[in-house]
């Protein structure tokens, strides 16, 4: 059998060797397991913190099963998770971290391949950076959406039906009975979010990437074919392993182009720009800004599915998938572009693809929307860019001209939206700082500010929002994110006063504050920046090292990789 990365271990027959098989003998392995074959680890962000990710123990299992029948050496091991819904200031914070964890884990150890099991949003980008940063061959396993929520005959949706009852109740539609009610309802079974929020955004982003196997992207976590594809996958690691497909040959420009512009199909979460920019920075794929806008902008809408439109995951599974979705893209993607079947998207999909709910799935010639991939805004304030998700937003509002309302900071948000006595109304613009990768620290999911509650109580639905955050993908409305730079280091949004006129102009990707360049330099010198969010720690480092929303928010130290050679042993 030809010399595995993990014979370097296992394969010693002296002290070192001894070391490495006895102790993992304790386990109860035997002597077979050290002979060579492949050793694949399971990298599991399982966690009960994270509820997305919860059932990955189970699907862990299904994985195992098919590396040892393919004649590997399985090795489950785990990772900081991070759940977007529990974890404070934010998951977006600890990525990077959780990279670091991940490529660490892979690195050390005596792996020759790595199964990726992921779910909730940051658990997807964060062990694919780690990875690609260490480079052996590598497949994702997603833990699949939750079943469709159920309110009152209607289906709802995790994170998009949040914002809407929350507003319901805010304004005494629905009691708070009504709303308790309704959390059971819109959570009824084990996976992450039905909508097309940022995890079922980065399951379809593996996907199109070529980093899973095909039709999985879709599939419901309580689906018996979840674990199938995990078993499938299992195997298949195996075979990559022994065909040295490496990360390095899949994460092509090909294959980052196609993954934006079937990020645009789909409706994909606006966080996928920060994300799929950081997994390349760190594979070595020149990929910037201006990338999203060239290559997604024009790309149509082909799916239905909250919160650009109605329907769930469940219902685009149903439909055909992001199989069909695929294959009405393909005039428009590189279908030779390998995936780690070690076939292109072209033969994945030679014998499915097929539309069975063309109410859920648009034909390529029939979009629900012509134009809908992610718009990048630049102007004086957003020097490095800004974006928007057009299918998200109000079209009467992507050309706007309004009166700046500013809030400072999170706190004097929440201090004052609901005050009766702000100056505010539908025509403003909503703006808020330090919220950004340093300001907050972290950048959290709060651009989709809430409507203050009396314009909400005049049936205001949406208004233009501004800031240096993100939102979820859950979410909708007419909002401007990722400013950068940022307002926490100098950059004009944090110039912004109130009663300034802000002009918007998707068409012409503009985003403009009509203040004069000596009034913001007079600003500029008065302005003082925020004291250190921490002078210790991890907090401490992410603040002095982090990139910009532009480049994609990762650690400067972390950009590239470096490799999988480990030069000497522990002892």
């Amino acid at each position: 059998m030809s010399k595995f990365r993990s014979t370097d271990w296992f394969g010693k027959k002296d002290k070192m060797g001894f070391i490495y098989r006895s102790w993992m003998k304790n386990q109860g392995m035997p002597e077979d397991m050290f002979d060579g074959r492949p050793v694949i680890g399971i990298c599991n962000t399982w966690s009960e913190l994270t509820p997305c990710n919860a059932h990955l123990r189970d699907i862990a299992e299904s994985v195992k099963r098919g590396v040892l029948e393919a004649g590997g050496f399985p090795l489950e091991f785990p990772i900081m998770s991070l759940g977007e819904t529990l974890l404070k200031p934010t998951a977006m914070l600890f990525r990077n971290l959780a990279s670091m964890d991940a490529e660490e884990s892979i690195r050390g150890n005596p792996l020759d391949g790595v199964v990726l099991l992921t779910g909730c949003d940051k658990t997807t980008p964060s062990t694919l950076m780690g990875a690609a940063s260490v480079d052996l061959p590598t497949i994702v396993v997603q833990g699949g959406p939750m079943l469709n929520g159920k309110y009152k005959g209607h289906d709802i949706g995790s994170g998009t039906n949040v914002w809407t009852f929350t507003d319901d109740l805010k304004t005494g539609k629905i009691s708070y009975a009504e709303f308790a009610e309704a959390e059971s309802c819109m959570s009824r079974s084990p996976g992450h979010c039905m909508t097309m929020g940022t995890a079922s955004t980065m399951a379809c982003m593996v996907e199109s990437l070529g980093m899973s196997l095909s039709g999985g992207a879709a599939i419901p976590a309580v689906d018996s074919r979840r674990k199938r594809l995990a078993q499938l996958s299992g195997r298949r690691i195996v075979e990559m392993v022994k065909e040295d497909l490496k990360i390095s040959k899949i994460l092509t420009r090909a294959a980052f182009e196609n993954a934006i512009k079937v990020n645009a199909a789909i409706g994909g979460s606006s966080n996928f720009v920060i994300h799929l920019t950081a997994i390349a920075g760190r594979i070595g794929v020149e990929l910037n800004l201006e990338d999203f806008d060239n290559i997604g902008s024009k790309m149509p809408l082909l799916l239905d599915l909250m919160p650009s439109g109605k329907f769930l995951m469940e219902d685009f599974y149903y439909a055909g998938g992001l199989p069909a979705i695929i294959k009405q893209m393909s005039p428009v993607l590189d279908m030779d572009a390998i995936t780690v079947t070690g076939k292109s998207h072209k033969e994945n999909i030679e014998t499915v693809g097929t539309i069975y709910n063309e109410e859920v799935i648009h034909q390529f010639e029939k979009p629900i929307i012509e134009e809908a991939g992610i718009v990048v805004l630049k102007g004086n304030l957003a020097v490095n860019g800004a974006v928007i998700k057009p299918s998200a937003a109000t079209p009467a509002l992507m050309q706007h001209r309004g009166r700046a309302v500013v809030f400072e900071n999170i706190e004097d948000y929440h201090d004052r939206v609901d005050d009766p006595n702000l100056d505010i109304d539908e025509t403003c613009v909503m703006v808020l700082k330090c919220v950004g990768p340093v300001g907050y620290p972290g950048m959290p999911e709060v651009g989709n500010m809430t409507l203050p509650k009396k314009l909400l109580a005049k049936g205001v639905t949406d208004m233009v929002r501004i800031s240096d955050g993100r939102m979820s993908g859950t979410a909708f409305g007419t909002v401007i994110l990722h400013v950068s730079p940022e307002s926490a280091i100098g950059g004009n949004l944090g110039l912004v006063q109130n009663g300034d006129m802000i002009k918007l102009d998707v068409a012409a990707k503009s985003i403009h504050l009509e203040v004069s360049e000596e009034e913001l330099a007079t600003r500029r010198s008065k302005w003082v920046a925020l004291p250190p969010a921490s002078n210790r720690g991890y907090v401490n480092l992410y603040v002095k090292h982090v990139q910009q929303a532009d480049k994609g928010a990762d650690l400067d130290f972390l950009v590239g990789g470096s490799g999988s050679e480990v030069l000497r042993d522990s002892h």
